[in-house]
């Protein structure tokens, strides 16, 4: 409860300008996943930025959609050699 107290003293005394850049860190921190998975899985860029939504509420899946985002590229590449080392 001593949580809630902090936030509602922080933000009843906080200028428009604080509580803009807690929103804009706030919706950054959010669609992280999103953002990495723009620059490095660009296959399913549009299914993890829907996820980031729902799963903004939950730290696991959050962290669930960051690896799947940073780990994209590298798992069709071990899926590619596997499928060469078993082909030859």
């Amino acid at each position: 409860m001593e949580t809630l107290t902090f936030f509602e003293e922080l933000f009843a005394n906080a200028n428009p300008v604080f509580i803009l850049g807690v929103a804009l860190v706030t919706l950054f921190l959010w669609f992280l996943p999103a953002l990495l998975a723009f620059f490095l899985n660009r296959k399913h860029v549009k299914i993890i930025a829907a996820a980031c939504v729902p799963a903004g509420f939950s730290f696991i899946a959050w962290s669930g959609l960051l690896i799947w985002a940073v780990t994209g590229k590298s798992v069709e590449k071990v899926v590619a050699k596997s499928r060469k080392q078993t082909a030859s």
